[in-house]
């Protein structure tokens, strides 16, 4: 299955004209350059900042809503523990399950998520973005349906592995979508903009199951089949949408696409950006627009490059204690607070994301206007994790605290993830060009998350000595969990040493192959820090 074919530019006059500009600039914006020493392909700041802005409605809502519903889907496994356990009617007893039955379940996602993630990126890099992320969400809606009919602990375990096929290249794949349309130096920014529903997910799950712990009950379902059972539905009724809003490829100016063969069957696909708008896009991003088709031996190039590995190892440590927050979260929260009912502990659980929210909205802008400073970011994040770990696990006197520190490690983790997934693209699309990202960011992902497999099967309740209910319940979990987070630190320095000890020039494949040769004005940008000033009023007028 190709993808559409594209038109040659239509003839449209007045578009003609301003595409003809790009190549062939007027006298008076010769004499704009040569007064202001403006390069072609430059505009003011404000002129591009309103074009990526039109982006971001279009892309950004969309992102947010569907990482929303399937971070939902994933993660709702670890609520459904707790809710309505005060009649029996929690997860575990009413499917007979025990605590390594619910940790393999579990783990079983991640080992199917490792396994399909990059093959999933790739396969995305070839075919229709769009369709490809409408068949990731679809896909996730149907099996999150199922899980409202699970009656054992085979079927759990099933269907988590399932699930884990089915949304393995959803996160790396968004990453790899938004650097078709955004230069690597503006994605972190754009990444923790649709994290953040993995936040507000993971406070509503807590929230909601409130209501859904009410509906116990009701038409013979226990209440977290129903929650099963909605979430997945409207899953389902989102991926059917985003054919009509999701757009593909960014086209050159003048260019229309055509649907053929299996694509003439499906929606029009929208276009984010007309007319001058276009244009500017054009202008900012050229090398978008020149994609060089990949082979194996590109991938090859990709799968060799030693800077998968810090990157993977920084991703490593902050997914596992991500994961083991957000399924253990409530678990944890019940051993502070014993006396606490389902609701209460679903309400406890909730300030953890939205702290984690918080760190994402104020640390990843930032990090993308100093994003030679990724690393720093990365660690001083990290740290607060380690901070809240050891504040949950040492203050055994004081429950509070305890509770205190869980709400440090969400603060901590909010960042981590994005700047990872946005340093990943910024290096390997300017050494490999499409297909390092494709790859890169689904190899980073999808290896990284075995620290989610370790945590899952191999901490917390997995381990069957740490989880003895007690004062120092999971204190060697968390202990463990420290380690790997000091190495992610150690990854993110080392990463930092190498690239200035080797650099990061384009791969010799690339350099020889005119069809990448695109310098464009994100390009010539990419070499300098953003800093503050172009966002204060009396600035805008400077070039981004």
């Amino acid at each position: 299955m190709a993808e559409p074919a594209l038109s040659p530019p239509i003839g449209d006059a007045k578009l003609q004209d301003e595409v003809d500009e790009i190549h062939h600039p007027s006298s008076d914006r010769l004499a704009n350059q040569e007064e202001g020493n403006v390069q072609e392909g430059d505009y003011d700041a404000e002129t591009v900042e309103r074009v990526y802005r039109k982006i971001d409605r279009r892309i950004i809502p969309a992102f947010w809503v569907l990482y929303f519903l399937c971070s939902a889907i994933r993660s709702n496994i670890g609520i459904a523990q707790t809710m309505n356990k005060d009649v029996g009617h929690d997860l575990m007893s009413v499917l007979g399950m025990t605590a390594k039955d619910t940790s393999t379940a579990l783990a079983l996602f991640y080992v199917a998520y490792v396994i399909f993630d990059c093959p999933s990126n790739l396969i995305m890099s070839k075919l229709s973005p769009r369709l490809w992320m409408a068949r990731i969400v679809f896909a996730t809606g149907l099996v999150g349906t199922c899980f409202a009919a699970v009656n054992d602990a085979w079927s759990v375990k099933f269907l988590r592995f399932l699930l884990g096929v089915v949304i393995a290249g959803m996160w790396p794949g968004m990453a790899f979508y938004l650097t078709l349309f955004y230069p690597p130096t503006r994605t972190a920014k754009r990444i923790g903009m649709y994290f953040t529903a993995a936040q507000v997910s993971a406070a509503v799950v807590g929230l909601v199951s409130a209501g859904f712990q009410k509906m116990d009950g009701l038409g013979g379902l226990v209440g977290f089949r129903w929650m099963f059972l909605i979430y997945g539905l409207v899953a389902i009724v989102l991926s059917v949408t985003l054919l009509w809003w999701l757009p593909d490829r960014p086209l050159a100016p003048g260019q229309v696409r055509q649907n053929t063969g299996i694509f003439k069957f499906l929606p029009a696909t929208p276009e984010v950006l007309t007319g001058q708008d276009a244009v500017i896009h054009y202008h900012d991003l050229r090398r978008v627009y020149h994609a060089r088709p990949w082979t194996m031996r590109d991938l090859g190039l990709v799968l060799v490059d030693w800077r998968l590995w810090p990157l993977t190892m920084m991703y490593f440590g902050v997914v596992g204690v991500g994961i083991g927050t957000q399924l253990y979260g409530s678990i944890i929260i019940a051993s502070i607070q014993p006396e606490a009912s389902g609701i209460e502990i679903s309400l406890l659980f909730a300030p953890i994301w939205i702290m984690d929210l918080i760190a994402i909205l104020i640390v990843t802008p930032i990090s993308d206007r100093f994003h030679k400073s990724r690393p720093y970011f990365f660690s001083g994040a990290v740290c607060i994790q380690i901070c809240g770990l050891l504040t949950t696990t040492l203050a055994t006197n004081n429950g509070w605290a305890r509770y205190g520190g869980l709400l440090m490690v969400g603060f901590g983790l909010g960042p981590t993830l994005p700047i990872c997934m946005a340093w990943s693209t910024e290096i390997f699309q300017k050494r490999h060009g499409e297909v390092g990202v494709a790859a890169a960011t689904a190899l980073v992902s999808g290896l990284g998350n075995l620290g989610s497999v370790m945590t899952t099967y191999a901490l917390y309740t997995g381990w069957p000595e740490d989880a003895v209910a007690g004062p120092h319940q999971y204190r060697k979990s968390n202990y463990t969990m420290i380690g790997i987070l000091c190495m992610s630190i150690i990854s993110s320095f080392l990463m930092k040493f190498l690239l200035k000890v080797f650099g990061n020039p384009p791969s010799s494949k690339f350099q020889s192959d005119s069809a990448s040769e695109f310098e464009d004005g994100a390009a010539r940008r990419e070499g300098q820090e953003r800093g503050f000033g172009s966002s204060l009023p009396w600035k805008r007028g400077n070039r981004d």
